[in-house]
C-alpha cells in the first residue's frame, strides 16, 4: 500500500468511526473498538435478523467490514445486496481502501496498522 493510501485508511478510519459497521465476529469488533468505533454489529445470529436490525436503526448508510477471503466477501455480498433492497446505502471506502493492503482479516488490523505507523 503506497503513502496516499495509507494516509487514506488513517482518514477514513477516523471518518467512519460513528458510523454503524457489521463485522463478522468479537475479535473484529474489538479490533475497531480500539480505533474509536463505536457502532459495531456482529453476525451473532442469523443473517436476515442481523439485516432486520440495521433497517431498524433507521440508518441511512452502513459500512459491510467482513473479512476479505472468500467467505467474507460472500458475507459482504449478501449484507450489500439486502442493505439496497431496504434503501440503506453501503459506505464501500474503507472496505476498498483495505483490498490494496495484505490484510484479509478484520481481526488483524490493529497489527497492520501499527505496522505501517
Amino acid at each position: 500500500m503506497n503513502q496516499v493510501m495509507q494516509e487514506q485508511l488513517f482518514d477514513r478510519l477516523d471518518t467512519d468511526r460513528d458510523m454503524l459497521t457489521i463485522v463478522e465476529g468479537k475479535n473484529d469488533k474489538r479490533a475497531l473498538e480500539r480505533y474509536g468505533f463505536t457502532n459495531v454489529r456482529t453476525l451473532n445470529k442469523a443473517l436476515f435478523r442481523v439485516v432486520e436490525e440495521v433497517e431498524a436503526t433507521n440508518s441511512e448508510e452502513v459500512i459491510i467490514l467482513t473479512d476479505l477471503d472468500a467467505h467474507g466477501k460472500k458475507l459482504y455480498h449478501y449484507f450489500f445486496t439486502e442493505c439496497n433492497k431496504r434503501g440503506i446505502k453501503v459506505n464501500n471506502r474503507l472496505r476498498q481502501l483495505l483490498h490494496f493492503s495484505e490484510l484479509r482479516q478484520i481481526e488483524g488490523l490493529p497489527r497492520y496498522l501499527e505496522r505501517l505507523n
